[in-house]
């Protein structure tokens, strides 16, 4: 009794303490795939020709010189940054928290026995995706950040790849574990791409090992980027497709699990943070080794990646819809902390348009940039974006600000 006492005693309480699912580190995801959709404005409407990422001087230079479209571009996109950011970093503490303190439960012990252990890898995914966001803090915020980059890389890969050894620990001990134990899996609770969240976990380290490949000038540190980068992202493939023909097999017999249907969908991120991955090696390999791909060559591999995003979107709406998901998870009074997976397919989608029409269909000159084309296809990117802050928005009051205790959730598996 004395644990409900303190739990109901916070105000950001989703619900009492046996109940926590580690999903809801997916709100933090969440914020933080937000700011990453507001830093594509900068990313690829301010001009930035002495680096290949926009920072606080290329801001600034542009609100002196700039129309006054591109000035509220960058204002809007400067807030968005600071607010989702602080959002990230505001939920990912209170998670941890909660976890904390999930641990000294028996709902904990029973969580380590069972397919949902592998909700533990949100921790991990969405610490790497908080450390990202505070190197766009960086670089939109902090003048001269530029000038002492070549010495943050190398701090940075260090800590990605504690992150990736944190993640490959919970991983070794959910696999260790249903290898070593016969029956220690359940396939009928595998219906679901729910067992995919390792392998986008490890796809998040992936992607930001692979940023000095794209923007460090130091031949060493590309290549060790190269490196580890691909290291985690292969093994993120490999996971991935493990995870999907078994969980997909398991569908066909048993049906996708209602609360877990969200995850038809987390293909759609974990080939975003892929697809961002090989376009910073591809850089990086072309700056410092001269390997040099043409233009239309990235065209078809961000197309393949949005046709395979568009199926599985279509496939997961399609089965929430059958299963009435919305109305009950979304615009309904009941919770389900996996809800928030339904804002990274969104947030994905939003960025691999940008990267699609700037990188794909510009770089190849299939459309003139800033052309009425060219905004015609960056309104579905934006129209993506918003609409997952709303959506990020209404999950957050359906969680935090209702009586979770009554309404407890169970986490899927």
């Amino acid at each position: 009794m004395s644990t409900l006492r303190t739990t109901s005693q916070s105000s950001v309480q989703p619900a009492a303490v046996q109940h926590y699912s580690p999903l809801y580190f997916l709100a933090s995801l969440g914020a933080g795939g937000l700011a990453v959709t507001f830093f594509m404005y900068l990313m690829f409407w301010v001009p930035h020709p002495n680096q290949p990422v926009p920072v606080f001087e290329d801001l600034m230079a542009a609100f002196g010189s700039g129309s006054t479209a591109l000035k509220l571009a960058i204002a809007l996109a400067m807030l968005g940054i600071a607010f989702f950011v602080f959002l990230n970093v505001k939920m990912l503490l209170w998670n941890f928290a909660a976890l904390s303190r999930f641990k000294q439960t028996e709902g904990y012990t029973a969580l380590r026995k069972t397919n949902g252990e592998t909700t533990l890898l949100a921790a991990p995914l969405a610490t790497a995706m908080t450390i990202n966001g505070g190197f766009i803090v960086g670089l939109v915020f902090v003048p001269q950040l530029w000038s002492i980059v070549e010495y943050l890389f190398p701090a940075a890969m260090v800590a990605f790849v504690l992150v990736g050894l944190w993640a490959f620990r919970l991983i070794g001990h959910f696999l260790g574990r249903v290898l070593a134990e016969g029956g220690a899996f359940d396939m009928t609770a595998h219906n679901s791409f729910a067992q995919l969240l390792p392998a986008f976990a490890l796809s998040m380290v992936a992607v930001g090992l692979s940023a000095p490949a794209a923007m460090s000038g130091n031949t060493v540190v590309v290549g060790v980027s190269l490196v580890l980068s691909t290291f985690f992202g292969v093994t993120a493939m490999l996971y991935a497709a493990y995870a999907s023909v078994t969980a997909f097999s398991s569908m066909l017999m048993h049906g996708t699990a209602r609360e877990a249907g969200p995850t038809l969908m987390v293909i759609v991120p974990l080939l975003t943070v892929l697809g961002i991955m090989m376009l910073r090696q591809n850089h990086g390999l072309h700056a410092a080794f001269d390997v040099h791909g043409a233009p239309a060559e990235t065209l078809i591999l961000l197309a393949r990646i949005l046709t395979i995003q568009i199926v599985f979107s279509l496939l997961g709406l399609l089965v929430m819809s059958r299963q009435k998901y919305f109305s009950d998870f979304v615009f309904g009074d009941k919770l389900s902390p996996g809800s928030y997976a339904l804002i990274c397919p969104g947030v994905a989608l939003s960025v691999m348009l940008h990267f699609f029409i700037n990188k794909g269909l510009a770089g190849a000159h299939v459309i003139d940039k800033f052309s009425l084309a060219y905004w015609a296809l960056t309104a579905l990117a934006l129209a993506f974006q918003w609409a997952m802050i709303v959506l990020v928005l209404r999950l957050n009051r359906q969680h935090f600000k209702a009586n979770p205790v009554a309404r407890a959730a169970v986490p899927a598996e």
